[in-house]
């Protein structure tokens, strides 16, 4: 039995971890799926990109029996990664928050591009796109450097901090005008009492 402490076990296996952050193991991340594979909440063969060689791994860390992909995940499949069709790119912006790295370069009403180095294959540009201009394509020549998981999990790193970031900046600025507002609020006028008025007679 593993007696190393939790924290390190789950930075162990989340280092095994292909680090696409694609959420098909049914997690946020790959981070959220090594805690959950530590605590026992998760088996190791939800990972489709990882595929047999992740489980594998996973298996030998972990002193467990290996086993198959869970076709419930996905499929194993060679690495691929986004493409948009620039002819077709309406500039919607739908498919920049859902990149998990930010390898997608574009603005709003501005034809959008993958930077192919950066991208993860994790597909979740996919869905937003109203005009079906994104697809995946087999990784370009030269593969990426030996230490591609750890830039790729750096990259996410940041782009979850940033998207905290914005996220407590909106805060703020919410906040700034609710407390503007309540203090130009106009006060409510008084009620004058009449004086009391003598019955005729």
């Amino acid at each position: 039995m593993n007696t190393e402490p939790a924290p390190d076990v789950v930075a162990r296996i989340d280092a095994l971890l292909p680090q696409t952050q694609c959420t098909r193991c049914g997690y946020p991340g790959c981070r959220p799926y090594a805690a959950a594979i530590a605590s026992g909440a998760a088996e190791i063969n939800q990972c489709p990109p990882g595929g047999a060689a992740t489980i594998q791994l996973l298996a030998e860390f972990l002193g467990r029996e290996t086993m198959p992909l869970n076709p419930e995940n996905g499929v194993e499949s060679p690495p691929r990664v986004a493409w948009i069709d620039e002819a077709r790119c309406i500039g919607c912006a739908r498919c920049l928050a859902p990149c998990p790295v930010d390898a997608i370069l574009g603005a709003s009403k501005y034809m959008h591009t993958v930077l192919a180095e950066r991208c993860t294959g994790c597909e979740l540009c996919i869905a937003p796109c109203p005009v079906d201009c994104i697809e995946m394509r087999p990784v370009p020549e030269p593969a990426g450097p030996p230490n591609q998981a750890s830039i790729n999990r750096a990259r996410y790193e940041a782009h979850a901090e940033r998207l905290l970031r914005q996220a407590a900046d909106r805060q703020r600025e919410l906040d700034a005008k609710k407390a503007s507002l309540a203090g130009c609020a106009p006060a409510q006028p008084q009620r004058i009492q009449e004086p009391l008025r003598e019955a005729p007679k």
